[in-house]
């Protein structure tokens, strides 16, 4: 395996009909389950966090690989799923921040490239989306007020769009900010309570309504001989914070570590904008005192927690359907999440705690669990699809710059010191080994990414020693932030010249 990654373009042989028929039909091709978990850090039992929190996805870990140092492309949401989805680095597709990639593509009548639903629909797969996938809570376009067309973010991708929308009307993004009782965020009543535990079922909310449609779903494919790709995107713990009443009741007395909480020097430090904003039950302290703040970690637990309970209701009803043998699942979160850390809350900066999220991938028949250490990228999820798919290299150009995980999930020996994992924000560029993160900011990664030459504020952080966001040690470590600065200018030549917004 090689130490320093390069990128990785797979060539994708797109068949005819008539073979694409045949080949739903006649193969063992895995179907595919892709489950999106918003805004959620590795906040899991599995990965060292409160014991009780996940109970579901532990079990699914005991057959899976649990990657431990994976790494989204950018801290938010849209521009993080578009590099899942088209397995491309944001160097190369120019959408190092926003929500809007496949929008913005449509609006300006750009062509999109080939996507993980897409190629495997081309290839004979039945596709199905649950749920926020891309960037829309339900894949169709709408703004915040209800308006647009509802056409379909990715086009010609999804044989089914299957989300329920339930009580918060026609408007999916009330679906997406909902409160109980059918009210949310964008209704214009005013609602915008940072926390709500008000419910007494799953049902009352939509990730709970999203799980039951999965679980129909996939008993419904049980009969079908063509393979499927199911993708099932939860909203929690994406604020609001708001699950069942049971949920926060049962972490009242959890312990919470509420170290790390001075300042943090970077110049990545923001406001918190997107916390904020919310209506709080205490005060709006800036910082929040340490009683505020582990109410608000308290909250960010229930909605793991709730949402732990519906994954593990789509994982029981694979297994009650047959399917679960035959079926790749593969759980990702969009980023991580800052809970007070250095006075930051929420995902928005190229540090750490926001670039780090779970992955988890159970090949079809894979009984044994894996840990793997290795540094590994959201860009590799696409790759490891269409290895699992057989989906042949060669053939039409269809770009991914990841690699495929799977000899490391096969048993390849991996250390934590080996791959390394480049992500973006704006302006800024974040790389990361088995021991340091480095970042810098450039004047545009589009034109100075592949030499650097306007490259400064270099943050260094041994994330083996300290927490990643405390103790920059750029200045007594001149060598190492040289050597990284050359890794992320290596990765950028393989890559190419970036794409121009006028060239996409």
């Amino acid at each position: 395996m090689i130490v320093c990654r390069i990128a990785c373009v797979c060539f994708i042989a797109f068949l005819t009909a008539k073979a694409v028929s045949a080949n739903a039909q006649g193969t063992n091709l895995p179907n595919i389950l892709l489950i999106c978990i918003d805004d959620l850090r590795p906040e899991l039992g599995c990965y060292g966090g409160p014991a009780d929190i996940s109970p579901n996805i532990d079990q699914f870990a005991k057959a899976a690989a649990r990657f431990t140092n994976h790494f989204v492309a950018v801290p938010t949401c849209g521009a993080s799923r578009y590099a899942l989805l088209t397995g491309q680095s944001p160097y190369r597709s120019g959408f190092t921040a926003g929500n809007e990639a496949f929008s913005q593509l449509q609006k300006q009548g750009q062509i999109i490239p080939p996507t993980m639903p897409s190629i495997l629909k081309e290839r004979g797969y039945h596709t199905i989306a649950i749920g926020k996938i891309s960037h829309t809570p339900d894949g169709r376009l709408f703004e915040y007020d209800g308006s647009g067309d509802g056409r379909h973010e990715i086009p010609d991708a999804w044989d089914e769009l299957a989300t329920p929308i339930g009580d918060w009307s026609q408007n999916p993004w009330g679906n997406f900010f909902a409160y109980a009782n059918g009210h949310h965020r964008e209704d214009g009543q005013g609602h915008a309570d940072l926390m709500q535990f008000a419910v007494d079922t799953d049902d009352d909310l939509p990730d709970g309504q999203m799980a039951n449609a999965a679980v129909q779903k996939l008993h419904e494919l049980a009969d079908s001989t063509q393979p499927f790709f199911m993708a099932v995107g939860f909203y929690k713990p994406h604020l609001p914070f708001v699950a069942t009443r049971q949920d926060w009741q049962a972490v009242q007395d959890w312990e919470v570590n509420l170290s790390n909480g001075d300042k943090m020097s970077s110049v990545h430090f923001h406001r918190s904008g997107e916390f904020f904003r919310y209506e709080f039950p205490f005060p709006k302290a800036r910082p929040l005192p340490n009683d505020s703040r582990r109410q608000g970690i308290l909250a960010y637990w229930s909605c793991v927690r709730y949402v732990d309970r519906q994954v593990g209701k789509v994982l029981a009803s694979l297994q009650q359907a047959g399917l679960d043998e035959q079926t790749s699942v593969i759980l990702w979160s969009d980023h991580g999440w800052f809970l007070g850390e250095g006075q930051l809350w929420g995902k928005h900066a190229p540090l750490e705690l926001a670039l780090r999220s779970p992955l988890l991938i159970r090949p079809a028949g894979q009984q044994e669990g894996r840990r793997i250490d290795q540094v590994v990228e959201s860009i590799d999820v696409l790759p490891t699809v269409l290895e699992m798919a057989n989906i042949a290299e060669t053939g039409s150009h269809v770009a991914t710059d990841g690699r495929s995980v799977l000899p490391l999930i096969s048993g390849e020996t991996t250390n934590s010191d080996a791959g390394l994992a480049i992500s973006y924000w704006k302006n800024a560029i974040s790389i990361r080994t088995g021991q340091y993160r480095l970042v810098t900011t450039v004047d545009s990664v589009k034109q100075d990414g592949g030499s650097l030459s306007t490259a400064r504020n270099f943050e260094l952080y041994d994330v083996k020693a300290t927490d990643g966001v405390s103790k920059n040690i750029a200045d007594q470590h001149p060598a190492i932030v040289k050597q990284l600065r050359n890794k992320i200018i290596d990765r950028h030549r393989h890559l190419g010249s970036p794409r121009t917004q006028e060239s996409r």
